[in-house]
């Protein structure tokens, strides 16, 4: 490949999106019914799919050693539920989910890379990511330069995902549009774009620090860039959906977005992520009334 081939590639790749039909076809999947054991089995997928997280000033070690139990054992009375997929700590955070974690099937992801608006020199936030990977995070979600995206500095946004991949190495690297500043869906469509072609493993639609975060038709978008870029370049990508995602209503939505677009070979943890804070409880909830006929007291879980 040469130097201008990602911005070849996303070049031949973008066009204009008709918002409408966006509208539409998120509204169409949205309303999609599932029930009996199908529902029981997507609940249970929407689980594994969850990147439990804590982003917050107040975030201390208990908090995060009490957020990983939860993340291993999610109801603790049930071992046949399953734990989640991650834990998402901020990068001080980082060597206390791995402790908490060890010997699990849960990985530890960092936030990083200058989170969440990304105003820090490229190379600070180049090391942050490279120091949360050498104290054991598995994955990091980074945020691209928005105001690059913005101005039309296309290169900038590509080279800088880019440089944080080559130095994470093996490490999952989820990246972030945020969204709910790009202003429409050709834009957030173009984001996508380039954090593919810069090497990311998976594409992010928030920080969960701005609103509107995640939505259906963010979902279906990024689905189809993701489908289009696999399709040209024979690498697959990942999406993860965050910030606003609290029901199992909305959870579900999201995976048959997902499955109706892609298909269901990403319908895994591998290649398929909700960032979860209030999620879990009403999946665990609505598991518990497909398995009893009434919904359990809110009281019997932790409070994430």
């Amino acid at each position: 490949m040469t130097a201008s081939s990602p911005l070849q590639l996303v070049a031949d790749l973008h066009r204009g999106i008709d918002a409408v039909g966006v509208e539409t076809r998120a509204s169409g999947l949205g309303r999609r019914s599932v029930k009996g054991e199908s529902k029981v089995a997507l609940l249970e997928l929407a689980i594994r799919c969850c990147d439990l997280t804590t982003l917050e000033g107040s975030d201390s070690p208990g908090k995060v050693r009490a957020l990983a139990a939860k993340a291993r054992r999610p109801m603790p009375d049930n071992p046949a539920i399953p734990p989640v997929a991650a834990l998402c700590v901020y990068p001080a955070m980082v060597p206390i989910a791995v402790d908490a974690t060890r010997g699990s099937a849960v990985r530890v992801a960092s936030v990083a890379a200058g989170f969440p608006a990304g105003q820090i020199p490229l190379e600070a936030r180049v090391l942050e990511a490279v120091e949360a990977v050498r104290a054991g995070a598995h994955e990091v979600d980074m945020v691209i330069s928005r105001g690059a995206l913005l101005s039309g500095h296309d290169a900038v946004v590509v080279d800088e995902v880019a440089e944080v991949k080559a130095a994470v190495g093996d490490a999952m690297l989820k990246v972030i549009l945020e969204t709910g500043e790009l202003g429409s869906y050709d834009t957030v469509r173009r984001a996508g774009l380039l954090a593919m072609a810069g090497g990311a493993d998976m594409v992010k639609t928030s920080t969960g620090k701005v609103q509107p975060a995640a939505t259906l038709g963010v979902a279906v978008v990024l689905a189809h860039a993701v489908r289009d870029f696999v399709d040209a370049a024979g690498r697959p990508v990942g999406i993860k959906v965050a910030g606003g995602v609290r029901t199992a209503r909305d959870a579900l939505a999201y995976l048959v977005v997902v499955g109706e677009t892609l298909g269901i070979e990403w319908l895994t943890p591998e290649r398929f992520r909700i960032g979860a804070s209030a999620l879990l409880n009403d999946l665990l909830m609505q598991l518990d009334a497909q398995a009893t006929g009434h919904y359990s007291d809110p009281d019997r879980y932790s409070l994430d």
